[in-house]
């Protein structure tokens, strides 16, 4: 897991921003409400495979659909457990929110969900994500 904290750091640090302080909290973002967010998912390791190919041939192209924008995207396997992680990127708390209820909602990804299920099975065993808010002493802000 640290190594993935590590990684998106360093995705992180890559990306323009500038310093701003709001609601008391010291922030290095374009607009001051930028967000990145680091998704977790634990995946069963028999059918590793069919997690990829569903997010790969059906994901990706559903949540492109609605508005997700992905920075980069890892796996990691400890020998215990495989992690697939990605960073996304947003312009604000309630747009990750919207779009996050609206892809959920979406009828394609719902079959899309039960029809891998059927075939190949449980593919995540968990599914974590937390947003993410550059602080203004990163060496992000710092580097211009």
């Amino acid at each position: 897991m640290r190594i993935f904290t590590a990684l998106a750091f360093l995705a992180l640090a890559a990306m323009p921003g500038a310093t701003n302080a709001q609601d008391g909290r010291y922030v290095c973002s374009s607009n001051g409400n930028e967000i990145q967010q680091l998704r977790i998912y634990e995946i069963n390791r028999s059918n590793k495979d069919a997690f990829h190919r569903r997010f790969q041939d059906h994901a990706l192209r559903i949540m492109k659909r609605h508005g997700f924008k992905i920075i980069d995207m890892w796996e990691s396997d400890t020998g215990e457990k495989i992690e697939f992680v990605y960073l996304l990127t947003w312009p604000d708390q309630a747009t990750m929110d919207s779009r996050w209820s609206e892809f959920l909602a979406d009828q394609e990804w719902i079959d899309i969900k039960k029809q891998t299920a059927a075939e190949s099975g449980e593919l995540v065993r968990e599914a974590n994500g937390q947003p993410l808010v550059r602080v203004s002493y990163s060496p992000a802000c710092s580097a211009r």
